[in-house]
């Protein structure tokens, strides 16, 4: 089997049975290529099946040398994943990245704004521009729904359920789920919608989806991006924020509020509730709190 067969398997492997997004597919193949680049430059001839556990460790080391160690524990768990699914189809008899292990990264805790800087940035925004009834109702659903900048930039017409108070949200791996969304939000985006995006001129295929450019197709990731970023430098705001930001402020914000860890898991569309636990370790004195208060010894 050669690095272009077992890549093509591996692939097909991702999309069918483990129904992975195509963002997370690409990057598990990223770091196959960089293997085989790895072996092709120095002109060693070893193909998936016999890859040796010293070759798979020299290429570790050469990728510590360029990589900070949360890069470095991403190739090493994606290369795991890839050789066990070789193990797992019979093609190996062991994984020659079973000794490597991933370097020691703290577990980073996700910033987060105060209720006072998302008010201001979305008082920031020109409303006399077409642009800004858009952009509000893009920042009160970032933040009123916790949703991902890919949930928000595929987010369609249809997806709003306003009635029943949800909007149907399509995560990782195609995956879906409804999210409750609030009055004012509901507010935003039908402002948009009726008194803005109902003059556009949309493009053919692009009919259904709710947030458009001006060119009358769905927005791109980095646009939202220079948004956000734009509003804070227009209110002088001194922390490094992203769309994800105001995802992680509104976690941290339900659960300070008494919101059960389970039901911030479910809007969330973390798979676990130990990707959700996270924002346990925002604020403790939220903790310290509802253990006084709930604790029979106190």
């Amino acid at each position: 089997m050669n690095w272009t067969k077992a890549i093509a398997d591996y692939r097909h492997y991702l999309k069918i049975e483990r129904g992975l997004s195509q963002n997370s597919i690409t990057n598990y193949i990223l770091d196959i290529e960089k293997l085989v680049l790895f072996l092709e430059d120095n002109e060693i001839v070893e193909n998936p099946v016999n890859l040796s556990k010293e070759i798979a460790q020299k290429f570790i080391y050469e990728v510590a040398k360029t990589l900070n160690p949360r890069s470095q524990a991403r190739i090493i768990s994606g290369l795991k994943s890839f050789f066990n699914y070789l193990v797992f189809e019979d093609y190996r008899e062991d994984n020659p990245m079973d000794l490597i292990d991933s370097p020691k990264i703290g577990r980073k805790l996700p910033d987060t704004l105060s209720e006072t800087e998302i008010n201001e940035l979305i008082g920031a925004i020109d409303l006399s521009k077409p642009e800004g009834e858009r952009n509000r109702a893009i920042l009160e659903t970032l933040y009123g729904c916790g949703l991902r900048v890919s949930e928000l930039t595929g987010l369609r017409i249809s997806d709003l359920y306003f009635e029943e108070d949800f909007i149907k949200v399509t995560g990782k791996g195609d995956k879906q789920r409804f999210v409750p969304i609030s009055s004012i939000n509901k507010k935003y985006i039908d402002i948009y919608r009726k008194e803005i995006r109902v003059h556009q001129k949309v493009q053919k295929g692009f009919e259904d989806i709710l947030f458009l450019n001006r060119r009358g197709k769905n927005l791109t990731r980095a646009m939202i991006f220079t948004i956000i970023k734009e509003l804070a430098k227009t209110i002088g705001l001194k922390k490094t924020i992203s769309p994800h930001t105001f995802r992680h402020s509104f976690a941290t914000h339900l659960l300070e509020n008494g919101a059960d860890l389970r039901a911030i898991q479910q809007m969330l569309g973390h798979e676990s509730i130990t990707t959700t636990e996270v924002y346990m370790h925002v604020d403790r004195t939220h903790l310290t709190e509802v253990m006084h208060k709930y604790h029979p010894r106190n």
